[in-house]
This record gives C-alpha cells, sequence and structure tokens, in this order.
C-alpha cells in the first residue's frame, strides 16, 4: 500500500510515524518533508500547495492515499482535484476547509446555528472598526482576528483601545497579513481554561480525540507573542466526562450537521478550539485539520491502525470503527531557533539526536534539514520532543529529559509546558 502525505512540518512527521505502525506495512511518501521525515518516508521534493504536482506524482506513481495535511492545500482546493482524478484523498474539499480559511464564515456558520462563542462583529474599513472600539460598553482586552489563514499568527489580543486600534489599522489598512487580512473580525474575549479536541468525521458519525492542551506563547508563563505553538499535553485536566458530553451535543455534532444543512459535507479532521468559560464551553477557533503540536502528544495515544480511520472516514464508515486509546499521558516539548517567532537564523547543526532518543522520547523533525547525514535547523519551529508516561507529570519529566540532551546554536524552548 503506497500512502502520501502532503506537508512537511512536525504534524507530518507525527502522523507518518503513526502510519508506520500499521500492520498493512505502507510505503510512505511525503512531499515536501524534511530532514527527520527522510528517514521515516521517501521525501518528494515539491510544495504542499502544489495541487498538478501531487495528483501526477499519485497517478504515476500508483499512490493508493493522499493525506492532506495543512491548512493552504486543504482551502486551495487539493482534496476536490485528487478526488476528482479518482485518487483517494483524506482531508475536506475546500468548501469545507473554510471553517479554518475564513472566520468570517465560521463565526457565521455559529451564528446561525446557535453553536457558542464569542461575541463579534465583521469590518472591512478601518475607521468603522475603531468606531465600534470606541463605544461605552466595549471591554478590554479585546481580540481582533484576521479573517483568512496567517500561519497561527492572525490573532491579536488587544489589553486596551490603543492597541486595539493599532491591530485594526495594521491587518486593514498596512496588509500585516496580506489578503488574509483584508477583513477583521473582532471579539469579545472569553476568559476560562482553553483545551483542544480534535476529531474525526465522515460527513455524519463525529468521534473526538483525546483531549489537550496548546502553548501559543513563545515565552514560560504565557509572555511574548503569539507562535505556531511551543508545546501541548494530553489529556486536559479541566476537560471532565461532564464537560466532554456538553461538548458533542452542542458543539461537534451540531458544527458537523450545520456544515450538512449549509450543502457541505465535511469529511476529515475538525480541530475544535475550546475555552471553558464560567457559561459553559464555547468555540475559540476552528481549524480544518490536525493541530500543531497537538498531533504529536495526541496521535502517540491512539490505539487503532490509523489506515483503518481514514478508510473509514473516505468510505463513510466512520460509525463502524472502534477507535481505542492508550492511557497515558502525553507531553509534547518544542525546540525553536533563537528569535523566533520573529527573526531567527538557520543552518546550525543540531546535537544531541541520538542521545535524546536513547531516553525513550520520541524526535519528531518540523524544521530540519539533513545533509551528509547530519541535521540542521531549517525553520522557526525545528523539533517536537514527545513522551508518555504514566501520569502526566511522569510524561512532563521524560520529555524534558529528553530535550535537556538537544542543542544548537541559539536554540530555546519552553520549561513550563503541562505546568499550568
Amino acid at each position: 500500500m503506497k500512502i502520501l502525505v502532503i506537508g512537511g512540518g512536525g504534524r507530518e512527521h507525527a502522523i507518518i510515524k503513526k502510519l508506520a505502525e500499521s500492520d498493512k506495512k505502507p510505503e510512505l511518501y511525503c512531499a515536501p518533508g524534511n530532514g527527520g521525515i527522510s528517514e521515516d518516508a521517501i521525501c518528494v521534493p515539491f510544495k504542499a500547495v502544489d495541487k498538478e504536482s501531487a495528483v501526477k506524482f499519485a497517478l504515476d506513481n500508483k499512490i493508493d492515499m493522499v493525506m492532506v495535511a495543512p491548512d493552504d492545500p486543504l482551502s486551495l482546493g487539493m482534496v476536490d482535484d485528487l478526488e476528482a482524478a479518482g485518487i483517494r484523498a483524506f482531508g475536506p474539499v475546500a468548501k469545507a476547509a473554510q471553517i479554518e480559511a475564513s472566520k468570517v464564515f465560521s463565526k457565521a456558520l455559529m451564528k446561525k446555528y446557535n453553536i457558542p462563542t464569542a461575541d463579534y462583529e465583521v469590518f472591512t474599513d478601518s475607521n468603522e472598526a475603531i468606531e465600534y472600539l470606541k463605544r461605552p460598553e466595549q471591554k478590554y482586552p479585546a481580540v481582533i482576528k484576521a479573517d483568512g489563514l496567517a500561519l497561527g499568527k492572525g490573532v491579536i489580543i488587544a489589553p486596551d483601545f490603543d492597541a486595539a486600534c493599532e491591530a485594526v489599522k495594521g491587518m486593514l489598512d498596512d496588509g500585516m497579513f496580506g489578503k488574509s487580512g483584508s477583513r477583521v473580525v473582532i471579539e469579545e474575549f472569553m476568559t476560562g481554561p482553553e483545551v483542544t479536541v480534535l476529531a474525526f468525521t465522515d460527513g455524519k458519525t463525529v468521534k473526538p480525540m483525546v483531549s489537550s492542551q496548546d502553548h501559543k506563547r513563545v515565552f514560560d508563563g504565557d509572555k511574548g507573542p503569539n507562535t505556531g505553538g511551543m508545546g501541548a499535553f494530553s489529556p486536559s485536566a479541566n476537560y471532565t466526562d461532564e464537560i466532554a458530553d456538553i461538548c458533542m451535543n452542542t458543539i461537534f455534532k451540531p458544527t458537523v450537521e450545520a456544515l450538512a444543512a449549509e450543502g457541505i459535507k465535511y469529511k476529515g479532521v475538525i480541530y475544535f478550539g475550546l475555552m471553558l468559560t464560567p457559561n459553559g464551553p464555547k468555540v475559540v477557533e476552528y481549524n480544518s485539520r490536525f493541530g500543531d503540536p497537538e498531533t504529536q502528544c495526541v496521535l502517540p495515544r491512539l490505539d487503532t491502525d490509523l489506515i483503518d480511520i481514514f478508510d473509514a472516514v473516505i468510505d463513510e464508515k466512520l460509525d463502524e470503527i472502534d477507535i481505542k486509546w492508550k492511557k497515558e499521558a502525553a507531553c509534547c516539548v518544542v525546540v525553536a531557533s533563537g528569535g523566533y517567532p520573529v527573526k531567527y537564523q538557520s543552518g546550525y547543526e543540531i546535537s544531541g539526536l541520538d542521545e535524546a532518543s536513547k531516553t525513550g522520547v520520541t524526535v519528531y523533525h518540523a524544521g530540519t534539514k539533513k545533509d551528509n547525514g547530519k541535521f540542521y535547523n531549517a525553520g522557526g519551529r525545528v523539533l517536537g520532543i514527545t513522551a508518555l508516561g504514566g501520569t502526566l507529570q511522569d510524561a512532563i519529566a521524560k520529555a524534558y529529559e529528553g530535550v535537556e540532551k538537544i542543542s544548537w546554536t541559539d536554540s530555546f524552548y519552553r520549561k513550563d509546558i503541562g505546568r499550568k
């Protein structure tokens, strides 16, 4: 069996490692992949957004399944093109991927179908947005979001009026996020623990995965700018069975049903970013794919063949499969390049990878390059070090034992992942 995974980060490495555990012994390909992925799959040198190359490669090499992991190719319609060519593909079509690609679309969907989320308004004109922010009833902090995809950085939490105005002008007038910021959503600031729940769905049945929590801020104590994620852990102690039932009945199933009512069959993974507010769970955001780095601590806990799950989703038979999870907890710590998420240097040799692996952790490569058998940093988030443990504290301790073996010039990591 031949499987092609689209993407080249830590999430894709985690997906590939989990697929490799299958009894089906798949032949794995990844486009474009990275240095670490090249040890677990055959890397194919085309970009993740190159739809034409994906279709051609799949047809020429008789690929049995293509798993499209990142948001950009999903929103551009890669799954649509693959399916049109008769290729089995895992991931939502472009129309469904709008739930991430357009915050305006997703907020309107939630409003129409009474799915709990923050109150909001949409603006295309900065002066109108600023007038809205001047209202006597406006509370701060306020949340300013770019409508489109912005590499996980399109959300600004403005502590006061001046910061909110700066964010609005940056997006609408200065093109901070290009076309993605041509519309902005101004939301109320919600309070409470944040939890991520990824879920498989075939457009009819929804099967949530185990819960996780991400750490977005770059520095310890949740300080500094937002990043794509500096680490994650699973499960979340805040996500009780009672809350899980509420989320299933008020958010998860209603979301898939709302999409279906709009004529959209959503097949793939939905990322539910949740806030457990004093008034109950609410949606912070949807993503149309596996999260990163949440995937790196969720998939290691999966005890069911991932290929079987992908097949069940594609064939709309998810109700026929029993998905099992390990009881162990997991922690993933991201090691990043100095200066991330702003400016950083690439090309430094990474040391200690073998020593880290000997501690029992799994090393997921996110931004690495391999040259003459050596690995070099080639991105902002470079590695995700994941460990399983009998308790969350065991998993955290084991993950950091591995992290401490690894270094390169100016590398850094948060020292408080999982310790909220």
